[in-house]
């Protein structure tokens, strides 16, 4: 699949998306639910095709020493394809985001107002080593209504290839022309860079990676951006947290899924509470092969723990470290999240309800647990169906995106020979 900029046309790709985009204005919510659920039944029928692409993938990352971390979103297996097939047909079951009238009204003069939920239109996913992404994005975008043009990153060229020729082989036997769906198969970084400036053709670019990325297409873009963000993500713990919750919350945020956003990076720990349970949260980073970087009172406490530098509290770390820092209230907490979260999902561990209603009152992010491990902060785990990134943002939409995230309203009017 792999291709160059030389025979890959970006703009004739979005001009493809934009004219069937009008048709799946039409589509009625049936016919929709109809193609995705299609959809999941080829990408199940079809696996091995994708994971003979996929293991091309593989085999480069190994060649060029891709982390741990790093191989891990980028694997499939059967399993995982089945996974991606569930989230279509678990977004299929989903309300229709768009027609639905937010409001109505009706002037003096009899004008009648409505205010409707649409499609954006044509959606730009600008996207890293995560296959799962293509098959997510392109069930929440057709399900909103809304043609994909998907760039995902070189290291994944041939899964996401892949993917997206099993994706137009079931939409062929569709209403939703398979156009819908567009894949930019070059590993040219111009071919991501044309995709920023098409405000034409392209209505919101969604970029979902590493911080690097993300930044690149906030400040280059003249396409409006729904940002998603990095996921620094901090466990508090209480020094009246219960000590059991603790350490399952903390173990479970750290090492279910280390490589994911929604992971926990720092654990702030109370003194008080670090004094009396340290043997149960050593025993626990130890069986869990945890590696710490702790500030002094950390380091003192956890055998083999090594000393934090200033990077190390900003770190996304993506594996099984993780940063320690001893707080001696909650306001030393929360001053320690502001200076350096990511507005992604903070967690406290207390028995306290007043000192859980400030944290989660005071600590500014999309989203916020009390006595939970922040990897609920995914689409799929809150009922969306999937996700289509995590925005950490303010405007438009914040936290994981499903499909509301990807409507805009219009202003219907209707009357009877009004003037004004």
């Amino acid at each position: 699949m792999t291709q160059t900029k030389s025979n890959v046309n970006v703009e004739e790709q979005a001009i493809e998306a934009k004219k069937a985009s009008k048709s799946l204005l039409v589509l009625s919510e049936s016919e929709k639910n109809e193609a995705l659920n299609h959809l999941a039944d080829v990408l199940e029928r079809e696996y091995e095709t994708i994971l003979h692409a996929n293991e091309k993938d593989l085999e480069n990352g190994r060649e060029k020493g891709f982390s741990d971390a790093f191989m891990d979103r980028l694997s499939l297996s059967k399993d995982r394809i089945s996974e991606f097939a569930n989230g279509l047909r678990e977004v299929a079951k989903l309300e229709d985001p768009t027609g639905s009238i937010l409001s109505d009204w009706t002037l003096d003069n009899g004008l009648q107002v409505e205010k409707v939920t649409v499609p954006l239109g044509v959606i730009g996913m600008i996207y890293e080593a995560r296959p799962n992404v293509t098959v997510d994005a392109t069930g929440l975008a057709l399900k909103s209504g809304n043609a994909i043009v998907l760039k995902g990153g070189s290291s994944a060229i041939n899964s996401n290839g892949a993917i997206v020729d099993v994706i137009h082989k079931g939409l062929a036997e569709t209403k939703i022309p398979k156009e819908a769906v567009q894949f930019i198969a070059s590993t040219d970084r111009a071919a991501t860079n044309e995709l920023f400036t098409m405000k034409e053709h392209i209505d919101v670019l969604i970029p979902r990676g590493g911080g690097k990325l993300i930044q690149a297409v906030v400040e280059n873009a003249t396409v409006p951006v729904l940002e998603t963000g990095v996921g620094n993500c901090h466990i508090y713990v209480d020094k009246e947290a219960n000590v059991e919750k603790a350490i399952n919350i903390l173990v479970n945020a750290k090492t279910d899924r280390p490589a994911v956003c929604n992971a926990a990076e720092t654990l702030i720990v109370h003194e008080e509470w670090l004094e009396q349970h340290s043997a149960a949260l050593i025993d626990a980073l130890q069986q869990h092969s945890i590696n710490v970087h702790g500030d002094e009172k950390a380091v003192n406490v956890i055998p083999d723990a090594v000393p934090a530098s200033h990077e190390d509290w900003a770190n996304e770390y993506l594996s099984t470290d993780i940063a320690v820092k001893t707080v001696s209230d909650l306001s030393e907490a929360i001053a320690h999240i502001e200076t350096y979260g990511t507005k992604h999902s903070e967690a406290i561990v207390t028995e306290n309800a007043d000192t859980a209603q400030k944290f989660l009152s005071l600590v500014d992010a999309a989203a916020l647990y009390h006595n939970a491990s922040t990897r609920f902060t995914d689409g799929g785990a809150l009922g969306f169906g999937a996700e289509i990134g995590i925005s950490t943002q303010k405007l438009h939409a914040r936290g994981p995106m499903g499909l509301p995230a990807l409507t805009t309203i219009k202003f219907l009017m209707k009357g009877d020979g009004q003037t004004r």
